[in-house]
């Protein structure tokens, strides 16, 4: 796609305008989420990592995609101001542009995972070619983002296999087309249910503290036309204890070689309640999410973030000022909670240790 023409899908949190040589990124604000739509013109890696850290774009895939963007742009920044600059001076440089997109967010395993791909891309070629290097740099990222909506869409076909004709499925946080490359990873796998007519209904949780669920999902589920309800996240045991939830399904942000699994906070505490109620516990995610050099849940960084996201909701105070807050991002369910993690190269099933490298050992 040299030419750099916007990648569109339905939903999609990302996409490009203009060519690769002096075009730019735009991203869906989704903190403004459903009562506004509004793109933001990122023209420089800066931007784009900013858009990362202030959340403006999020979930895990899309924020590989983001940051696989910004380092083609930080490049093409560098070579405008000085394409003469010594060998030493340049690869200072280039580290820096690494490390101010590493540092945005430190959980989600998927933006590390873009950032070693498109290493070797910058540091192995003659960047004298200019224009021609600053190509083949848009064009992996723009590959990223395809490989991803497509991995999803093999992933939503995986992962409906596993569900019977009406299924009631609770979801946390969001995990669809805004998420990802387009589609989604949890929300792709009910759309697949639900377009093979076997999807009775969805509960989304809000998912507190950033009402991802109640902002997000919920929008998506609309403009799908998919049956859903929304509901606060301490409602999730009562529907359970009536029996109205056949199965939960969520994302990942990080997965360990044993199936621990890190996403939003408020995940562990649904796959305890399965377990209690005897539902299963899906997990959906790429191989991207997989970190194997994780051994133990307790591995994984988790993103501690503002005190405002708890006591806020945009300009609305919802707690008395002064008082101490705790706001983890994240949490950890421990593997043997987890049925099954379905991935777009199939579903796997404890013992996840062995299940988990067989996906790698495949490709």
């Amino acid at each position: 796609m040299g030419s750099g023409e916007a990648f569109e899908t339905a939903v999609a949190p990302v996409r490009w305008v203009g060519s690769w040589s002096d075009g730019h990124l735009e991203m869906l604000d989704q903190r403004l989420l459903p009562g506004e739509e509004y793109w933001h013109a990122m023209h420089t890696a800066h931007q784009v990592a900013d858009g990362i850290r202030l959340m403006i774009i999020r979930g895990a895939p899309a924020i590989g995609i983001a940051a696989a963007f910004g380092v083609a742009m930080g490049v093409r920044e560098l070579l405008e101001g000085d394409a003469s600059m010594e060998d030493l001076e340049w690869s200072k440089s280039i580290d820096a542009l690494f490390d101010n997109l590493a540092d945005t967010r430190p959980t989600a395993v998927n933006l590390f995972w873009a950032l070693r791909r498109m290493r070797p891309l910058v540091t192995e070629q003659d960047r004298s070619e200019g224009i021609l290097f600053v190509d083949r740099l848009f064009e992996e990222a723009d590959a990223i983002m395809r490989e991803d909506r497509a991995n999803n869409l093999t992933m939503g076909n995986h992962g409906a296999e596993l569900f019977e004709q009406g299924a009631r499925i609770l979801t946390h946080c969001n995990t669809g087309g805004l998420a990802t490359g387009g589609y989604g990873t949890a929300l792709g796998v009910i759309r697949a249910v639900n377009a093979q007519g076997k999807l009775a209904h969805v509960w989304i949780d809000e998912t507190r503290p950033y009402l991802q669920g109640a902002r997000l999902t919920a929008w998506e589920c609309l403009e799908d036309n998919i049956p859903s309800t929304l509901i606060t996240d301490n409602m999730a045991a009562h529907f359970m204890q009536k029996g109205e939830v056949d199965a939960v399904i969520v994302g990942a942000d990080r997965i360990g070689a044993d199936g621990s699994t890190a996403n939003k906070i408020g995940t562990y505490g649904l796959a305890v309640l399965c377990k209690h109620h005897g539902i299963p516990f899906y997990v959906a995610a790429p191989l991207s999410t997989i970190d194997l050099e994780i051994e133990r849940g307790e591995d994984i960084p988790i993103e501690q973030r503002s005190a405002r996201e708890v006591t806020h909701v945009k300009e609305q105070a919802i707690a008395p000022e002064g008082i101490p807050v705790a706001h983890p991002a994240f949490d950890v369910t421990p593997g043997d909670l987890v049925t099954a993690i379905i991935t777009e190269k199939g579903v796997s099933k404890p013992p996840y240790k062995e299940s988990l490298a067989a996906l790698f050992d495949a490709e």
